[in-house]
């Protein structure tokens, strides 16, 4: 198995794809209008205690306030006593966001803080040692515990990265972990409340630190001033890794070059298709996510029951890969097609918890019931690549999804680019008024950017029969 990390960098936008074998298993998208909060450490200030759920609001500076339950506050164990008796409306307090804001819900708090770096997890409060439980190798895992012990900062989990580290490296990433918490915790005492106290670092070093594993052979990165950051940050937490960085200097689009934004179109799609001529139906919710599994115009065998388990196995591999690359959390739901043999259903879940193994997100799958529908529920710490990428569609009474106009413009620029050298005195861009409008009001100074760049003009035009998502681009005479 060999694996690639590609990171493609705009002015507005930051995009980290994972490839194992050619084929594209992650994709992390960071823009600067719309920035994840997850990691971050805040001064926050209760703002109303919520006795009947036993949680708080906290407001941390933020539009909306972050929700905090009694079972994330610090200690071992809150959930048998009445917050009333632990917090008080007014208090401040130290919180982390361990989920991002998700639709209509604000940030997620806790109080059992983690602070990562390369090989090592810093649990402050928590005196324990811990293995990541992705490390299988029992052998390993024992010889990880015995390497360090807990400070009086806290514990520590080592993570998947840290199989076959020294010593030496434990103890340097664990004094590096040692000073990060010193400083938060000097700065939080002048802070005021709603200050960012500790921010994670930028996407293009989350990277390097948390994407790249043993089996990494390169990291292309688009943009050369990022690719240097990169490596200073490489060369002071992971030096093995800083030589498998390289600059991609291509005109064509990184992405294009290794079949990501194929890919990545793709997994913006209701419905996926099977190569046995079935196809699997998402439909994605603020409350769960269904997915109906077809035969489509697939007859297979003569005996019905081995073409449906079939079809259910090839659809188990395309769940747990879409899942991942759509980064689909919370309640899952899945409609197999129904079968009778008790042996067929055993290896159907077999093959999901299998195919779901890989999966560095928590996963948990109830059995079959009667009905066929398996039950799964994965870890839902971000949003999902649609809610990033897409907003409510405005024609159906917001009950399906569009492209957002920031992805349709990032789009526009993209496919510029990559018409740079055709033999065009210019560029004619034909868009919706709402788009046009967005790249005037909005991008209007990264359009400019990109004229000089392309060192052609680019023209803008409103196609009022053009929805949404509809865009063309023509040589402009």
């Amino acid at each position: 198995m060999t694996e690639e990390i590609l990171v493609n960098v705009s002015p507005r936008e930051v995009r980290v794809a994972l490839l194992e074998n050619g084929m594209l298993q992650e994709i992390h998208i960071e823009r600067s209008v719309r920035q994840g909060l997850l990691g971050n450490i805040y001064k926050g200030k209760i703002s109303r205690l919520l006795p009947g759920i036993q949680a708080a609001f906290v407001d941390i500076g933020l539009e909306r306030s972050a929700f905090l339950h009694i079972s994330d506050l610090s200690g071992t164990d809150n959930t048998s006593q009445d917050i009333r008796n632990i917090l008080r409306v007014g208090q401040e307090l130290l919180v982390q966001v361990y989920k991002d804001p998700l639709g209509s819900k604000g940030a997620r708090l806790t109080m059992r803080y983690s602070i990562p770096s390369r090989y090592l997890v810093l649990t402050p409060g928590i005196f324990e040692m811990a293995v990541s439980q992705k490390m299988t190798d029992e052998a390993e895992r024992q010889r990880l515990i015995n390497l360090i012990s807990p400070t009086e900062q806290g514990g520590y989990i080592f993570r998947t990265v840290a199989k076959g580290v020294s010593q030496a490296e434990c103890i340097k990433d664990q004094a590096f972990l040692q000073t990060v918490w010193t400083d938060i915790l000097t700065r939080a005492k002048k802070a005021k409340a709603g200050e960012m106290i500790y921010a994670e670092i930028p996407m293009a070093l989350r990277a390097v630190r948390d994407l790249a594993g043993h089996d990494i052979e390169k990291i292309r990165i688009d943009d050369h001033s990022t690719m240097m950051k990169m490596k200073e940050f490489a060369l002071h937490y992971a030096p093995a890794l800083a030589e498998k960085l390289e600059y991609y200097a291509d005109m064509r689009p990184i992405f294009d070059r290794y079949g990501v934004e194929e890919e990545l179109q793709k997994a913006l799609q209701r419905k996926v298709y099977l190569k046995s001529k079935g196809h699997i139906v998402f439909d994605q919710t603020e409350a769960m996510t269904t997915i109906d599994v077809n035969t489509g115009s697939y007859v297979g065998h003569a005996d019905s029951e081995q073409t449906i388990l079939k079809t259910n196995l090839e659809a188990v591999e395309a769940i747990a890969h879409q899942v991942k690359l759509r980064n689909l959390g919370g309640i899952i739901i899945i409609d197999f097609i129904d079968m009778n043999d008790p042996t067929h259903k055993a290896n159907l879940i077999q093959a999901l918890k299998t195919a779901l193994v890989k999966d560095s997100v928590r996963t948990e799958i109830s059995e079959l019931t009667s009905l066929g529908l398996v039950q799964m529920t994965r870890k839902r710490t971000r949003e999902s690549l649609e809610n990033i990428l897409c907003v409510s569609c405005p024609l159906c009474q917001h009950r399906g999804s569009i492209k957002s106009y920031a992805t349709i413009c990032y789009e526009i620029f993209r496919e510029l680019k990559r018409r740079v050298d055709y033999p065009w005195a210019g560029f004619l861009v034909l868009a919706s008024q709402k788009v046009v409008d967005y790249l005037l009001e909005e991008e209007s100074v990264l359009l400019a950017d990109l004229e000089t760049q392309l060192k052609k003009p680019v023209q803008l035009q409103v196609e009022p029969s053009y929805t949404q998502e509809q865009y063309d681009i023509l040589p402009r005479g």
